[in-house]
């Protein structure tokens, strides 16, 4: 735990552990011990650490031009976004600095595009239960996430929140207020809850019956992270508009909106705006990310790899059953399901003190998110951790 003689705000329960390097895989700490990094910095570091073309191309951005505002152009900007656009369905990109910025963008957007669509009464989102769509007091009350909201005064109203996977809950919640709705393909923070394809299908539908938009969040499920460069496209199905960040900038902060020129028409000159939002820096890093992921054979490499994790986890669920009861996810977004009586954040802990690096998830899941580079010796390597720390925490219990 951090130590109560810290200035930092107390926002986070943090490890003692210090992280001074990182090289591909792995981090060290304070000590010099490895760690094998299995959660990127919760899918952030989707190509490792340091890795040797983001760190020339920022190295010789940083000597060139950090910051200008938005009100000149930056070519850098200009091409991320037509390489963006290419990559999905999109017309238009703004950028901005993190997810939540993205995500909260995108309700404005849901609404400006309704009212100029003529149908300003149109501004109430339908959400899912177990979705997270960032820690801003919109974004929370998006995805009605009550514990965090306990003390900051009454939940902004203009969403309705119902279950997940559950097309008729969707049905019965669109009223002449509703404007859109806004789904992850695979909800993360939530569990690695995956949405199926007939599902995803179904909003598209139903979207396109009542005059809603279909919104997608793929700040943690895009960027190559399920094998595909955007995860809503395993399913056969089109969004109006999607928010995205970080494994977008690699570990630099960077996030984006992405959206047909139609579902944009409300966005007008000072509608909207960031102040650091794609300034050179990060949209040097961020072409850079490209040059590497938006490409058949690296998505191929990953797919491939999260299928090895995928059966390397299942292994996990079937030698230690009393430990663990499922295994979810495409790609490389996998959770392992505890038991009732498992609490994950001990398997956290059990882990990393075998040099494992995971993160937990609602629903008592472990999260793994490695970085787009894992190979199949990566995972023989967590597969030992996995195992030590089971034999260990057996020893313990005797």
């Amino acid at each position: 735990m951090t130590t109560s003689s810290s200035h930092i705000m107390p926002t986070y329960v943090r490890f003692e552990t210090d992280f001074v390097r990182g090289e591909g895989m792995y981090l060290f700490d304070q000590d010099g011990r490895r760690y094998l990094d299995c959660y990127a910095g919760i899918a952030v570091n989707g190509l490792g650490h340091c890795h040797p073309h983001l760190v020339k191309i920022l190295q010789d951005q940083a000597q060139q031009l950090w910051h200008v505002s938005n009100l000149f152009t930056i070519g850098a900007q200009e091409r991320l976004g037509q390489r963006l656009a290419a990559s999905c369905f999109a017309d238009y990109v703004f950028f901005c600095n993190s997810g939540v910025e993205a995500n909260e963008g995108l309700i404005k957007l849901a609404r400006g595009y309704q009212s100029h669509q003529g149908h300003p009464e149109k501004w109430r989102i339908i959400t899912t239960k177990g979705a997270f769509h960032g820690r801003t007091l919109l974004t929370l009350a998006a995805a009605n996430h009550g514990p965090y909201l306990e003390g900051f005064g009454p939940r902004i109203d203009g969403f309705d929140n119902v279950a997940f996977g559950d097309s008729d809950a969707v049905k019965a919640a669109i009223t002449k207020e509703t404007a859109a709705i806004l789904i992850e393909p695979i909800q993360g923070d939530g569990g690695i809850n995956v949405n199926s394809h007939a599902y995803l299908e179904n909003l598209r539908k139903i979207a396109d019956e009542h005059g809603l938009l279909l919104l997608m969040d793929e700040v943690q499920s895009g960027n190559g992270r399920t094998g595909k460069m955007w995860a809503h496209q395993w399913s056969n199905i089109t969004p109006d508009a999607m928010a995205t960040a970080k494994g977008i900038g690699g570990g630099f902060p960077l996030g984006a909106i992405l959206a047909t020129k139609k579902t944009a028409s409300g966005m007008k000159p000072k509608s909207h705006g960031s102040t650091f939002g794609g300034n050179p820096l990060a949209v040097a890093v961020g072409n850079g990310v490209l040059d590497i992921i938006d490409n058949d054979d690296f998505l191929h490499q990953v797919r491939q790899t999260g299928d090895a994790l995928k059966t390397c986890l299942e292994q996990k669920v079937a030698a230690y059953p009393n430990h663990f009861r499922e295994v979810r996810g495409i790609g490389l977004m996998q959770g392992l399901v505890c038991q009732p009586d498992i609490a994950a954040q001990d398997m956290i802990m059990a882990f990393m003190a075998q040099g494992l690096l995971t993160v937990t998830a609602a629903q008592n899941v472990i999260r793994f998110l490695p970085p787009l580079i894992m190979t199949q010796a990566h995972i023989n390597e967590a597969s030992q951790s996995i195992d030590a720390a089971l034999i260990s925490e057996q020893k313990k219990a005797v």
